[in-house]
């Protein structure tokens, strides 16, 4: 079976700089037909602040936004997370949509897209502790896109940079190969696997 990576758009602010990455890493990724990519915006999705009675992690879920999104997230074998840095960290929407299932994230491949100032560094390094608590194997390549050489300060067109190119290339080689490996683990996890 084929491959499916989503390519998760974490901001969900007016006028985000996150669409145009988004794109190009759904663009770049599509070319190497060696996985099915799709482009998760979370823009597109309801998710309210927490408002499980029950913690994600028992995996009984009552919302209709959080029942839609289990179903979202449960349909990959890998994602790669498009996020800008935020006072040193990721956003709001990606916690929230991070934490709002468990299971659903479980054994699965997580690669990193970041940009800001200083490419949005920090904020990986926040995801990579919360990938780990959610049993995602964060992969180690990682895209860290400046703001001021990939798009001339935030005022220019976002322009990657060769060396922002082959970063995604590494990461996305990362991602699809622990992606196919822990599909088996959780095949086997399954009671009629």
């Amino acid at each position: 079976m084929t491959l499916k990576i989503a390519i998760i758009l974490g901001s969900t602010r007016p006028g985000r700089n996150g669409e145009a990455v988004a794109q190009w890493v759904l663009e770049s990724a599509r070319e190497r037909g060696d996985a099915e990519y799709e482009l998760v915006d979370l823009a597109d999705h309801h998710l309210p602040d927490m408002d499980e009675p029950i913690p994600p992690a028992a995996g009984r879920y009552t919302q209709p936004h959080t029942v839609a999104w289990a179903e979202v997230v449960g349909r990959y074998d890998g994602f790669v997370i498009v996020t800008p840095e935020y006072n040193r960290s990721f956003p709001g929407s990606v916690k929230n949509a991070l934490d709002r299932v468990w299971a659903e994230w479980n054994d699965k491949a997580v690669g990193f897209v970041s940009y800001g100032f200083d490419g949005g560094v920090r904020a990986v390094e926040a995801l990579r502790v919360v990938a780990g608590s959610l049993r995602l194997a964060a992969v180690g390549p990682q895209v860290a896109l400046s703001s001021v050489a990939d798009w001339d300060g935030f005022r220019g067109p976002f322009t990657p940079r060769p060396q922002s190119a082959k970063a995604l290339t590494t990461t996305l080689d990362a991602v699809v190969s622990w992606s196919g490996a822990l599909r088996g683990l959780r095949k086997s996890d399954r009671p009629d696997g």
